[in-house]
């Protein structure tokens, strides 16, 4: 499948569904016109235990200061009131 219409959608659906698995891109047309592309979303990989480990050996490196929640949640108000003003909630 290579084209798909926006009339076709509803009764081509599960056509479009097999080619994006299998990683192939639709055109969309609209009026005779392409409009757009309809491609596969990328896979979000999941973190493996050497990915944990080699981000937490950069943070370590990187000497940040250790802040408590209190002090997390005082700098994230002051930011929310200087962005918008005294008046929020």
């Amino acid at each position: 499948m290579d084209t798909i219409t926006t009339n076709n959608l509803r009764t081509q659906s599960s056509q479009l569904v097999d080619t994006l698995k299998k990683g192939g891109t639709v055109s969309l047309i609209h009026r005779s016109k392409v409009i757009g592309l309809i491609k596969p979303q990328k896979e979000i990989k999941a973190f493996t235990k050497t990915d944990i480990k080699q981000i937490r050996e950069v943070a370590k490196n990187l000497h940040l200061p250790k802040i408590s929640y209190e002090d997390r949640e005082k700098i994230y108000k002051k930011q929310l009131v200087d962005k918008y003003g005294k008046d929020i909630s």
